[in-house]
């Protein structure tokens, strides 16, 4: 019975990995996290009880619970960043000292006791590479200049890769996973009405929810290969299960090539589809789609990428894996899970 860490077990990822989890396993959660909303029902269900163990903390302060824990549980997932471009142009530096300063001892731990660590890496270390699909074994990692600080997250995370594999030369049994816009329920929350504080896709569903124009970066023309969440947590568990160490000391692209839409086509597909719930259908109609410069929308700090294409090919083979969600369902169950929050979002135009 495997033990597993999740630092972050209330966010995105977390929480959808430990329902998963909790549902499919007979492997124990022990969580740490500042906020409890999101896992809720799972703290709350007596079919789970013993079995999911939840402290409310912050890995920057409760060092010693964390330590402890890692010298506990089996594998480690510290699952702790900030992943959103409006901080990064805004504030660089805090996203370098909690993406790699606050994670960089929990690899050494990780190290220190021989623990399977799982570190999240990002699409993002690829910057602006421009091979047609990125592949993790031979794809350069292209960032802009230093004055672009929109690329703070991507070197952070680029640089903790390769301080875990350098670990791994040492013998840190680790594997690095590399997520391509994962998308589901949960991803960020509606109600913020703040432009550029979300995540595309809930930004702009919030957007419809509340009647409010979308507003296209340069057009909308840069293209991204989405991911349903249930697809990217059945490489996640099939990577914690390990079987027969065929996971260790490898880098995993989880995405689904054929989810490939600019933001654009991303915006007039979420409209059509809002026409075809009556929650959603008369705020929809008021949304107008328009255009703002990056400049505009980020600050001067920000800069794009056109395309970015996951090669999965090793994670497909080695891992038994493929996506499974096409676009649409992936926007419709989207849409099917936040329909009884519609008046709250609706209530923050009053």
């Amino acid at each position: 019975m495997k033990k597993i860490l999740i630092l972050g077990v209330n966010g995105f990822i977390g929480h959808h990995l430990s329902k998963r989890i909790l549902e499919t396993t007979d492997w124990n959660v022990y969580g740490m996290d500042m906020q409890s909303d999101r896992i809720g029902d799972l703290l709350g269900n007596e079919a789970y009880k013993g079995r999911i163990h939840f402290f409310e903390g912050d890995i920057t302060i409760n060092k010693e619970w964390v330590e402890y824990h890692i010298k506990k549980c089996d594998v480690i997932l510290p699952l702790v960043a900030i992943a959103t471009p409006s901080t990064y142009v805004r504030q660089p530096l805090r996203v370098f000292e909690l993406d790699f300063e606050a994670n960089l001892p929990l690899v050494r731990s990780a190290h220190k006791y021989g623990k399977h660590l799982v570190f999240p890496s990002t699409s993002e270390v690829y910057g602006m590479c421009e091979d047609e699909q990125f592949d993790s074994d031979s794809s350069p990692l292209v960032c802009g200049p230093i004055n672009k600080p929109r690329w703070i997250y991507s070197c952070a995370k680029q640089l903790m890769d390769r301080v875990i594999w350098g670990y791994g030369m040492e013998g840190l049994n680790f594997t690095l996973f590399r997520p391509f816009n994962w998308i589901g329920a949960g991803l960020d929350s509606i109600h913020t009405a703040k432009e550029g504080s979300s995540r595309v896709v809930t930004q702009f569903f919030g957007h419809i929810v509340r009647g409010e124009n979308i507003s296209l970066v340069d057009g909308g023309a840069q293209k991204r290969a989405f991911t349903y969440i249930d697809d990217g947590i059945d490489a996640l568990v099939r990577i914690i299960d390990n079987r027969n160490g065929i996971a260790s000391g490898k880098i995993y692209n989880i995405g689904n090539p054929a989810n490939n839409f600019s933001i654009r086509e991303l915006a007039g597909m979420m409209l059509e589809l809002a026409g075809s719930f009556p929650e959603y259908a008369a705020a929809a109609r008021q949304v107008r789609i328009v255009e703002t410069s990056a400049g505009d929308y980020y600050g001067a700090g920000y800069q794009d990428v056109q395309n970015r294409v996951p090669k999965i090919d090793n994670t497909c083979a080695e891992l038994d894996w493929a996506p499974r969600t096409g676009m649409a369902q992936s926007l419709r169950r989207i849409f099917e899970a936040y329909r009884c929050q519609v008046p709250a979002a609706r209530a923050l135009m009053d």
